[in-house]
């Protein structure tokens, strides 16, 4: 099975428990580095971002929140779309628009030139093909466009980094798999951080879509790191 569709089932399968897990497991963390995420976009004033791998949309809609007239947001996983939308429907936007749609992050609808801003939160790792996904951003952004990829890193201290894998590897997969039915959802969750492109060498893929002013923002003992790069 393709990469692409194993994850798009997976996600389909633990829609309905993901934002429960997804806070109670990372106790309440990952909200902290969303608002840094939203504060570093926010510096340009975007008026169009596209929010990629968008899942359940709360990256979307606190994008919209922090004053971004127009959040396009795209998942390949309907089910956590649907959860998504149901969210947006209850949040008022006032003149603000904000759409989640189905669509693959490495193949977008979208015109060249057409996005201020592009972020990742939380998903770029689920890619079956990352460069192929960041070159496809690089397209649709504008010429002095800002990309903002916000992921999950194995942190550097040898003790924390110790600590966190017995969390990450064996009490994360426990407690997600007992609450959400999908043991092997949170069996790959994990792995798929471990394997993550390390900082430079993630920073260096960036480069080679195109991206130039590109820097890493390290949280939380280097818990999450925040990318970032401009299309000159």
């Amino acid at each position: 099975m393709a990469k692409k569709e194993f994850v798009n089932r997976m996600f389909d399968s633990i829609a309905p428990t993901y934002d429960i897990l997804n806070h109670l497991l990372s106790l309440d963390i990952d909200k902290s580095w969303r608002r840094k995420a939203v504060a570093e976009i926010m510096t340009d004033s975007p008026q169009m971002v596209i929010d990629l791998a968008c899942g359940t949309g709360d990256f979307a809609i606190a994008l919209a929140k922090s004053g971004v007239p127009h959040v396009k947001g795209f998942d390949i996983s309907e089910e956590m779309l649907k959860i998504g939308r149901a969210k947006v429907a209850k949040t008022p936007l006032y003149d603000h628009t904000l759409t989640l749609e189905l669509g693959d992050s490495e193949d977008l609808p979208l015109a060249d030139n057409s996005a201020d801003a592009v972020s990742v939160a939380f998903g770029i790792r689920n890619f079956e093909h990352k460069e192929k996904g960041l070159e496809e951003m690089y397209r649709i952004l504008r010429s002095g466009g800002k990309l903002c990829v916000l992921e999950l890193s194995i942190p550097s201290n040898p003790i924390i980094r110790s600590l966190y894998k017995i969390y990450f590897l064996h009490i994360l997969p426990f407690f997600g798999g007992l609450i959400s039915g999908n043991r092997e959802a949170y069996r790959y969750l994990p792995i798929s951080v471990i394997n993550f492109p390390k900082p430079p060498i993630f920073l260096q893929m960036m480069k080679n879509a195109g991206f130039t002013n590109t820097k890493s923002l390290s949280f939380t003992f280097g818990l999450c790191q925040l990318y970032i790069g401009r299309k000159p």
